[in-house]
């Protein structure tokens, strides 16, 4: 128990039974002096509005996002400040606990190295307030992470999927490969026809297996997360409108952790130059230690012929090991 529970729970034995200080502080387990010491620590009241503030209209960024934004706006802080009094605040962002599966090998993606190298694309279905169903078309850069569309329909058919391709190769360029699943309205013959005379290579990943299309799986949990489950759509043109909104800020204002905290935008502005790359620990190409038998050589290259001894050297080399252990175990004899 904390000092200041202790300091409580000794105010209430005072009140409640009469006995003095001293015996509450025997009774509790806590000093006199501990008792009796009060905090000369700031309150912080300016940082707590603030922290309030944002967290009332970022309802769903957790304590490490909303310590971006704070330092954004020129505040000294750290993320241990901000998370002792987002806790005191009660600012704790509830998520539904994920159940456990089993434990199996996962492949990694193979991630872009330039801009506008590699698209997902995808669907989310949402509903208006009267219950209708609606589809809102997906498209993310994998490089830079930027929402380049978020187009809401009643129905979406492989001939508005082109038309929204179109618009946004006018905008942007060519990319070389497109990831998708197997849906109907990317699998069909528009979609086909489109690609072949674009020169866009479509890459469908595996049936049931959507962890392929990770970038995109991955943006459309944040799209639900901070403005689906968020908002009432009232019908479409509110639905676009408010999808649309999320979509700027999402690109403009809201950090990314795999960016290093920066917007898709200044990223995005940012990879004109070299392609920015976190350094990343490969594991399957680990040195020798000192000491062993492959310190200071250098590793063979896998694309060479590997350069094994004849047969007769080898002969000759298993004869010589048999007669020395033969002479081995005469001496022993």
């Amino acid at each position: 128990m904390k000092p200041a529970a202790r300091r409580e729970l000794v105010s209430n034995v005072r009140q409640a039974y009469g006995v003095s200080e001293k015996r509450a502080c025997e009774l509790i387990g806590i000093t006199r002096w501990t008792n009796r010491y009060r905090s000369r620590r700031d309150g912080q009241a300016d940082l707590r509005m603030r922290l309030r503030e944002l967290a009332g209209t970022r309802t769903r960024y957790g304590y490490r996002r909303l310590t971006v934004l704070l330092r954004r706006e020129g505040r000294a802080v750290n993320a241990k400040r901000v998370y002792r009094l987002y806790r005191e605040e009660g600012l704790q962002v509830r998520t539904a606990k994920r159940s456990k599966r089993a434990a199996h090998a996962r492949v990694p993606l193979a991630g872009a190295t330039r801009r506008n190298q590699r698209w997902s694309m995808d669907f989310v279905s949402d509903r208006f307030g009267d219950g209708r169903w609606f589809r809102i078309l997906t498209v993310v850069d994998q490089y830079t992470r930027e929402c380049l569309c978020a187009y809401a329909d009643r129905s979406q058919t492989g001939t508005q999927v082109v038309t929204q391709m179109k618009r946004l190769v006018a905008v942007r360029g060519v990319p070389e490969s497109i990831t998708t699943d197997n849906g109907s309205e990317f699998a069909g013959r528009v979609m086909e026809v489109w690609a072949y005379e674009t020169g866009v290579k479509l890459d469908f990943i595996r049936p049931g297996r959507p962890v392929q299309n990770g970038y995109i799986e991955s943006f459309n949990g944040r799209l639900r997360d901070e403005c689906l489950n968020g908002e009432v759509f009232f019908n479409l043109a509110d639905a676009r409108e408010k999808i649309e909104r999320w979509r700027d800020d999402y690109n403009r204002t809201r950090p990314h952790s795999a960016l290093g905290d920066r917007t898709p935008q200044e990223f995005a502005a940012a990879a004109g130059g070299p392609p920015f790359a976190l350094p990343m620990v490969n594991k399957a190409s680990a040195l020798p230690c000192q000491g062993s038998a492959g310190a200071g050589q250098k590793t063979p290259a896998l694309d060479t012929e590997a350069h094994l001894p004849s047969e007769s050297v080898m002969r000759a080399k298993g004869f010589s090991e048999r007669r020395a252990w033969l002479r081995g175990s005469i001496e022993i004899l």
